[in-house]
């Protein structure tokens, strides 16, 4: 009973991280980018740039992650990004400073990826320590929690507060959700064994596996970056659904919040590729949708698809890069998150710059939906190399 319930903290450590880092830091910035266009004369271009400043923060984040062994370093970034989501998220509201912005932006993306790379790793490595299922659907049901909340937050708010005042609330938020995510995480076990005596041992992947892995998390990056980024702002530009895109956004955070775990369950069925390959076809819809249909039903129906399994393709992703190195599970991920990190660099660029061009963010999904074709591809083709690698480690074990 004791054990389960350390475990149950655990998680709840992890899945309020990502509430914050991710959820308030992060992704706030989706609903409120229309409130800010409105009020404090933010323009197309600029909150384009402004996602890409967060992002290349993000990517920073993933690079640290890459290099850096030690778990005690880890947990202690860990939990300095924390503290930074809380501090970046009350500075959005400080100040109308593009540059402050994008500093800060650039801050919360790099705060985000110790939510999510050191966060993940932290606990995965606890998970295997301690004799758990090596799974972290529950944790990573923190992003759809967090999103949701960040779209009824900001659905609630806006007829009483103005954006300055709706960035600073949030910070509120992020300091009580500080507290029990700093205080339920455990100090790291930095030894080989589980607690039962089991040496854990790497098992890293064969490198064409690799680079075809990387590759196809590029394009997973590209399809989710743009739009969870402009989704709001799509469906805010189409007249018949003008100011229903935050409820949009909270119908895609509402799918997100089972996604992981839905998806975990489907890959002890069919195997993480295969179950990666399902949810890159059913996105692929989800992002065409809003902008192929017309009407509030299909945009909700588009965020249902995309928000349940955008999400689901991260978790299932580095829960796979977790179990290779399981001694250094944020090792891997920091590396898958890098390939990640630059498609979510380029695309808000790309987006700004095409809605700068056409006045409209829907070429954005377009492109995004065209990238995830072309990873969906390389995904079935990872699959056939996952299956000769398994067919060549079986000949040469007997």
């Amino acid at each position: 009973m004791q054990e389960n319930n350390q475990r149950l903290k655990v998680l709840s450590a992890g899945v309020l991280s990502l509430v914050l880092t991710l959820g308030i830091a992060r992704f706030a910035y989706t609903p409120l980018l229309p409130l800010m266009q409105e009020q404090a004369g933010l323009g197309v271009t600029e909150g384009g740039t402004l996602a890409a400043f967060n992002y290349m923060g993000y990517l920073s984040g993933a690079l640290l992650a890459s290099f850096i062994n030690d778990l005690i370093l880890k947990d202690r970034l860990y939990r300095i990004g924390l503290v930074i989501s809380v501090l970046t998220t009350l500075g959005m509201g400080l100040t109308t400073n593009l540059w402050v912005w994008e500093v800060l932006r650039f801050l919360a993306g790099l705060s985000s990826a110790a939510g999510l790379l050191f966060g993940s790793g932290l606990i995965l490595n606890w998970l295997l320590r301690h004799n758990h299922p090596s799974e972290l659907g529950i944790h990573f049901g923190g992003t759809g929690v967090g999103i949701a909340l960040g779209a009824i937050s900001v659905e609630v708010m806006s007829p009483w507060f103005d954006w300055q005042t709706q960035w600073i609330l949030f910070s509120v938020l992020g300091a009580i959700l500080l507290i029990p995510a700093l205080r339920w995480l455990p100090p790291p076990d930095s030894s080989s064994f589980t607690r039962t005596g089991v040496r854990l041992v790497d098992t890293p992947p064969s490198p064409l596996f690799m680079r075809l892995f990387m590759a196809a998390y590029f394009c997973a990056g590209m399809g989710y970056v743009i739009s969870a980024t402009f989704i709001v702002a799509v469906i805010e530009e189409q007249p018949e659904l003008a100011g229903r895109g935050a409820l949009v956004f909270l119908v895609l955070g509402l799918a997100a919040t089972p996604a992981c775990i839905i998806w975990d369950l489907i890959a002890r069925r069919t195997g993480e590729v295969l179950a990666l390959i399902g949810a890159a076809l059913l996105q692929i819809v989800g992002i065409l949708l809003p902008i192929w249909m017309d009407g509030l039903v299909w945009a909700f129906l588009g965020a249902i698809l995309f928000g349940g399994t955008f999400i689901g393709i991260v978790s299932l992703v580095l829960t796979m890069a977790g179990r290779y190195y399981p001694t250094r599970p944020a090792k891997m991920m920091g590396r898958m998150t890098v390939a990640y990190g630059v498609a979510q660099i380029l695309g808000p660029a790309l987006t700004g710059w095409l809605a700068g061009q056409t006045g409209s963010y829907a070429q954005g999904l377009y492109m995004a939906a065209g990238v995830m074709v072309v990873g969906t591809l390389l995904l079935i083709i990872l699959r056939q190399v996952e299956l000769a690698d398994k067919r060549r480690l079986l000949a040469q074990q007997s």
